[in-house]
């Protein structure tokens, strides 16, 4: 253990302190593989997904959403609420959705034998392509998309395990990961606003996956939904980002799909599992 006045010195063999982390220390653990037999619970619907509304996750129920408000009845789902804190990630069921043991993961069963999709941007990717539908047909603007797709995916990392920790939840507050989190968070700012100072969207005129998956982080942040870092970061000099941020949030489906697998905040934004459109309606 060091202070802000005592630097740390590695030992030669790392060991697991499993009181290390915080509040999240119990979600993360050096080894793979399930912890506990449980199989996942399987609804009526073709697309079965497995999930919590952290910003990974809700980008997989606002794409749900918005092909159900596109028409596309086939994209009806079962979301089934996985309690990080409680291990729930690390269930025999859990695990062979996803191996790697984070939400969201998604099982289709539509398909002979049935496919499982896990990484959300990978998540996102496969129903776009199935659907044709959130994504560009053209090669330029396809490329355009998925660059911005793949960018979100390197990005996250960045805001979510490094600034997002240890600005918001590590045990202790010291100023170098701050700062060097901080920094590179506002770059990355900064290349969204200038991108969307030419553009309603991220790969264009058009609102695709690239925005699906970029929004629940960064356009989360600029509206302080998110680490409630508004101030500190300065938000509000990326004008272009709150005004992109804020035109997605007035979408219906983004409204649903932020409430699916949602625990906690206001009553009537949770939705914990969501089985049917109609369960939006329910007090």
């Amino acid at each position: 253990m060091s202070t802000e006045n005592t630097p740390y010195t590695p030992p030669k063999v790392w060991q697991w302190d499993r009181s290390n982390g915080g509040k999240f220390a119990s979600i993360n653990r050096p080894e793979a593989g399930a912890t506990h037999e449980k199989e996942l619970s399987v609804g009526q619907h073709p697309h079965q997904l497995y999930s919590l509304a952290t910003p990974n996750g809700v980008k997989v129920t606002v794409m749900f959403e918005e092909l159900l408000a596109l028409g596309h009845q086939q994209a009806e789902y079962d979301a089934w609420l996985i309690n990080i804190g409680d291990g729930a990630q690390f269930s025999s069921g859990f695990v062979a959705a996803n191996p790697n043991s984070k939400i969201p993961a998604l099982v289709d069963h539509s398909t002979t034998p049935t496919t499982r999709v896990f990484e959300s941007g990978a998540i996102l990717l496969y129903l776009a392509e199935k659907f044709n539908a959130l994504i560009p047909t053209s090669p330029s603007a396809r490329a355009e998309c998925l660059s911005w797709l793949f960018w979100q995916m390197g990005s996250a990392p960045v805001l979510g395990g490094g600034f997002g920790h240890f600005y918001a939840y590590a045990p202790e507050k010291y100023e170098y990961p701050i700062n060097r989190y901080a920094m590179e968070v506002k770059r990355q700012l900064d290349v969204l606003n200038q991108t969307l100072a030419t553009r309603e969207y991220l790969s264009g005129s058009d609102y695709s996956i690239a925005d699906i998956a970029t929004h629940p982080w960064y356009g989360m942040l600029v509206c302080g939904s998110l680490y409630n870092a508004q101030e500190f970061l300065d938000v509000t000099r990326y004008t272009h980002v709150i005004r992109w941020a804020e035109t997605i949030q007035e979408r219906p489906a983004v409204q649903r799909g932020l409430r699916v697998n949602r625990t906690w905040g206001e009553s009537d934004r949770q939705l914990p599992e969501r089985h049917d459109a109609s369960d939006f309606n329910t007090p």
